[in-house]
């Protein structure tokens, strides 16, 4: 949405554009920290601050809440887990649930395991999360739960109805806070009977849940995939179960472009540009001598000597290597 257009009232481009959040969380930084600030002024922390969302480098080290918050929030978080850890996927190394937690962690220190799990259930087909999964299924599968998060849970719903017998017509499209006051041991005593009874009559029948789906993306305006990429996949067979589904949306390339946090699946480990600094960083590690885990950390430090707002407020822990060896993404969040 273009803030040049006059068509677009000024009400709706601040609620769609979430400026507002990110001023507020702008001025409640500054106002709790401000002695830290004074050394290099105000303006010149709110142009860094700012800049910092515009090039998605503000979701680093931040609460779970806060990198949730806004669709540019998660989609920046998606873009930043995938750019710090791509070299694992190029290894082919194969990791469990536990170990994704992990390494989100590393990056948000309250990241949930149940989002983890969620996103897990997608690749594994709910039954076998303590699976190992490689990286490229999981970061296409975290990257739809993650950002549709609220949109999947509503659907899971609908799809739990159609489960139980009931028609189009009686399926009640939740809403996100509808979702929030279910009762959560009543879910998972529940769990276990629509398991045996998806099993049994293997999905629901696709076009009534496309029906419903339909339905539920008038309530969540643009805070879902596309319809003509959810049409198309309900389509393809007669029934279909909820996780091939997401399975199906995960793998989209029109789902991934909608998001626009990572490139293709044919690209997803091909970055020139962060191999050419991994080359540059493990040059200088190498020509330094008596080089050891140390001085390798003094290496870094070297190319992290820009003071930044965001690292400052919550002294974190600086991240002395990154899983992929690249420190591209500590570089641009520092300015």
């Amino acid at each position: 949405m273009s803030r040049f257009n006059a068509a677009v009232p000024a009400g709706e481009y601040l609620a769609d554009s979430n400026v507002l959040f990110y001023l507020s969380d702008a001025v409640t930084q500054l106002l709790e920290h401000k002695e830290e600030y004074t050394q290099f002024g105000v303006i010149r922390y709110f142009a860094e601050y700012f800049s910092s969302v515009k090039n998605s480098n503000h979701v680093l080290f931040r609460e779970f809440n806060y990198i949730k918050a806004t669709p540019h929030n998660r989609a920046s978080f998606i873009r930043v887990f995938w750019r710090c850890f791509r070299q694992i996927g190029k290894g082919g190394e194969l990791l469990s649930v536990l170990e994704y937690r992990s390494l989100l962690q590393l990056l948000c220190p309250d990241f949930p395991v149940e989002a983890v799990q969620a996103a897990a259930r997608i690749v594994l087909t709910d039954d076998a999360v303590d699976c190992l999964m490689s990286f490229s299924d999981f970061l296409f599968a975290f990257q739809l739960q993650f950002y549709y998060q609220e949109f999947l849970d509503s659907v899971l719903l609908v799809y739990q109805d159609l489960l139980a017998g009931k028609s189009p017509n009686t399926v009640i499209v939740p809403t996100s806070s509808s979702i929030e006051q279910l009762p959560p041991v009543a879910a998972e005593e529940n769990d276990k009977e629509e398991q045996q009874q998806e099993e049994e009559e293997e999905g629901v029948e696709g076009a009534m849940l496309a029906e419903c789906v339909e339905a539920l993306c008038d309530r969540f305006k643009h805070s879902h995939p596309s319809r003509s990429s959810i049409a198309e996949i309900l389509q393809q067979s007669d029934r279909v179960s909820y996780y091939s589904f997401l399975m199906r949306l995960a793998k989209d390339e029109s789902v991934n472009q909608h998001i626009g946090a990572l490139p293709s699946k044919a690209e997803l480990l091909i970055d020139p540009e962060m191999d050419q600094e991994l080359d540059k960083l493990i040059a200088q590690i190498s020509v330094s001598p008596g080089s050891n885990s140390s001085g390798s950390a003094v290496g870094l430090k070297e190319v992290q000597r820009k003071a930044s707002p965001r690292r400052n407020l919550h002294h974190r822990r600086r991240m002395e290597v990154e899983s992929d060896g690249s420190n591209e993404e500590t570089d641009s969040s520092e300015n």
